[in-house]
């Protein structure tokens, strides 16, 4: 059993192969709550290990500090590692209907937000389930690669997927292989969509890819080798352990330049960007091959893709929607739908749905009011909640508790 006894954790490797661990240990005790059975004692302590272990992490300015190797040093912040592990101890311990009254106290108005979310969805059962992840239904994290889904969280969200939807998709920015070991699901259950839907693993754990050209797949190859020499130098290393760091998806680069806890200082931030800015400049002048994103967070290269006008427009989830649409057979054609998001990135699911079927439903997690009232234009039929955590109570409250 992974984390038997409270480990020191001294380097940045440790944190990350401790945070793996508790995936592990995750894993199966989803799959023991889904099946009825009885958690074990031991999962538990591991857990409660694991979580003093980060806690016992040296502190500065609220900060944790770690090593990256024998002269440096990095501060980050460990509040939903440490947050989510808290939480899931106490769904284990103490049970779901204590779990739901501490989020209830947690969270302002979340008994409100979870009415209004079974009103609309009361005694619907949908055909496609299609969701963000971060942000909408897993709270954020400062870093990609420790922000594994907790317990609790994946109780819910498959409780839902089993019982209230027949095809659910996940689908992130995120590449597909990242996305897979920060999942704590059981397997078979859901679709995983990465790259804005480019790439997709179904049902049977096959890889599905849309076709990229000869031509972009050089183009994006050129960009990700210079990509991996520029966050090689001392000067810009450091961008690689915060938030998404460099992630080489199918058909689209990101590169963090900030995280939700501000450990860049916003100048260099902003000179990193227009580093990159003037990288992509370079390797395409014409803009023929790439669209830039930047969330704040992220700038996302994406590769453009041709318009029915024969114009060239960034890949978008839309387009994602549509090709998995195709490729899994989802007949989005039949309703009704759930569509799920955070961001203005993912607006064009919902469109998309919107577009094949009038049968959908959308619960959009925000307090971005210019983001709420596009969502709540675009249909009737949407709500919109405050935190993942009220989302995906919604969705899990929705369906059948084992006792």
């Amino acid at each position: 059993m992974p984390n038997s006894t409270p480990v020191e954790i001294r380097t940045l490797k440790e944190f990350y192969d401790l945070m793996a661990a508790t995936r592990t240990v995750r894993f199966g005790v989803v799959g023991s709550l889904l099946n009825d059975e009885i958690v074990g004692d031991d999962a538990i302590v591991s857990l409660h290990h694991a979580l003093e272990s980060l806690e016992a992490v040296p502190e500065e300015e609220g900060k944790k500090i770690l090593a990256l190797d024998s002269s440096r040093s990095i501060a980050l912040d460990m509040e939903y590692e440490i947050n989510e592990m808290r939480k899931d101890i106490f769904y284990l311990e103490e049970g779901e209907e204590t779990f739901l009254e501490f989020l209830s106290d947690f969270h302002p108005g979340f008994d409100e937000y979870v009415e209004a979310g079974h009103e609309m969805l009361k005694d619907l059962d949908f055909n496609c389930f299609i969701t963000d992840r971060d942000g909408t239904i897993n709270n954020y994290c400062a870093r990609y690669l420790t922000s594994i889904q907790s317990i609790y969280n994946s109780v819910f969200i498959t409780r839902f997927a089993q019982n209230k939807t027949r095809r659910p998709v996940i689908l992130t920015s995120a590449p597909l292989d990242g996305l897979v070991e920060i999942s704590v699901n059981p397997e078979n259950e859901i679709y995983y969509a990465a790259s804005k839907g480019r790439e997709c693993m179904d049902l049977e754990g096959r890889i599905r890819r849309l076709p990229v050209s000869s031509d972009k797949q050089e183009a994006i190859n050129r960009l990700n080798a210079r990509l991996t020499e520029l966050t090689s130098q001392p000067e810009y290393e450091k961008f690689t352990f915060i938030g998404s760091g460099v992630q080489f998806k199918f058909g689209q680069s990101t590169v963090a330049r900030q995280d939700i806890g501000t450990s860049i200082d916003p100048a260099e931030s902003e000179a990193f960007l227009k580093t990159l800015e003037a990288l992509v400049v370079e390797l395409d002048p014409e803009a023929k091959n790439f669209r830039i994103e930047d969330t704040g967070l992220d700038v996302e290269v994406i590769l453009t893709v041709e318009t029915a006008d024969d114009g060239l427009k960034d890949f978008d989830k839309g387009d994602g929607v549509r090709f998995l649409n195709t490729e899994l057979d989802l007949q989005m054609f039949r309703g009704p739908h759930l569509v799920c998001g955070d961001t203005g990135s993912d607006v064009p699911m919902l469109e998309a749905a919107l577009e094949l079927t009038s049968e959908v439903r959308a619960i959009y997690v925000t307090q971005n009011e210019e983001l709420a009232k596009c969502v709540t234009g675009l249909t009737d039929g949407a709500l919109i909640v405050p935190e993942p955590d009220m989302l995906v109570t919604i969705l899990g409250s929705l369906s059948p508790l084992k006792r």
